[in-house]
Formats: C-alpha cells, structure tokens, sequence
C-alpha cells in the first residue's frame, strides 16, 4: 500500500530541551497504527507537529508526497484531522458544534447528516439542541469525535481519546474509530496508554525520550 504518510528524521526542539530526535516513519493509507509511551516521552508533540499545529525543528513530512509545508493549512487540516484528549467544545449547543464542518466550508448544515451522526454514537437526535455545559465527559467527546468526523478526513490522529472515559464510552469512542477506519477506509493514528487497546494493536509504536521504535 502506498504511503499517505512519510516522516523524515523528524526533531523538536525548544530551547536546550530536544523533545523529539531523529524519528522517520511510513504510514500507510488504510493503517491503524497504535503509539506508545511513557509520559513526556513526546507522543502529544509528534501527533500535533503531524497535524500542522506545531512546526518540526528539523526533518519533513510528506502527505501524499508533498511536503506539508507548501500544502495550505486549512486544506490539509480537512484531510488530517487530530482529535484532542480533552474535547474542546465552542458555542451553546450540539448544533453549533455539528454546524461548524459545514460553516467552514460555506454550506448549509446537513440536519439529517448531524443526527445520524449522532446517533452512531449513541446520542438521541434531540442533543442537537442540548447545551453544552450538559454534557457528560463522554458525551462531549463523543461530540467532538464527530464533529471531526463530520467530513471523512484521509488521517485521524487521536491524542489519547479514551482517557477517563468509563467503560461504555470507551467502547462507543472506539466502536466510532472501527467503524471509520473499517467502513470509510480512513488512516488512524492513535495515541493511547490503556492496555486493552496496545493489546488489540495490529501495528505499536512506542516512543521513549522522544526516539521512536515498532514493536509489532
């Protein structure tokens, strides 16, 4: 499978703390790839530096064989979405929310599109109009979630997504990533510590001290 993704001799540096060192990777399209890690280890700054949002120091990524840098960031951020590990929701309601895919790329709201969506996830259609401060913690990232999701990216980057997310969230969330990865064929690259899901991985990486290496 041809790389959708291509990392090369990656570094991150601020100041006199190297965070990341060297890291070179090939993502295939259609991967699922698992990261692991200690704490600090520089997972989060990989993961946000491959969704444009930080800078590398040193190295290049290409996307589709083009390198990220000369792609214009909105564009590219529709194509590789990245999901917080603390959603981040704007605005009163749901709606505003579902409503934001759809604003940025000046088109009307798809109403049935938002509660399908909404129900994949196994929220009522009646949540469009529930405000936000209402929401549970899994229930907001589950908005999130398909806030992201809304237009199908080519690359999910999920940032420790399940975190403090109760058993039956935890299996939707990652139902919701199946179903995206499976059904429409969309490239993942997950960060997570919970074991259950490193013992799942189909491909682990693990970064330590901001060096990368496979573990299966």
């Amino acid at each position: 499978m041809k790389a959708i993704l291509e990392l090369h001799d990656i570094g991150y540096q601020v100041a006199q703390n190297q965070i990341l060192q060297n890291i070179s990777l090939s993502v295939a399209a259609q991967d699922y790839i698992t990261i692991t890690g200690p704490s600090g280890s520089g997972k989060s700054t990989l993961l946000r530096i491959i969704a444009s949002l930080l800078t590398a120091t040193k190295g290049e990524i290409l996307f589709k064989g083009q390198n990220i840098m000369e792609i214009d960031p909105i564009q590219y951020r529709r194509k590789v979405s990245y999901c917080f590990q603390q959603p981040t929701l704007f605005g009163r309601t749901v709606a505003d929310n579902l409503d934001f895919p759809f604003q940025i790329r000046q088109v009307i709201p798809d109403v049935d599109k938002q509660k399908a969506a909404l129900k994949v996830v196994g929220l009522p259609e009646t949540y469009l109009n529930k405000r936000i401060t209402e929401l549970s913690g899994g229930e907001k990232q589950r908005v999130a979630m398909i806030r992201n999701i809304m237009y199908v990216p080519d690359v999910l980057l999920l940032d420790e997504v399940t975190v403090g997310l109760d058993e039956e969230n935890k299996r939707i969330v990652n139902n919701l990533i199946e179903h995206f990865h499976t059904d429409h064929q969309v490239t993942i690259l997950s960060i997570t510590h919970d074991e259950s899901e490193i013992k799942q991985a189909s491909r682990l990486l693990t970064i330590t001290k901001g060096r990368l290496e496979e573990s299966k």
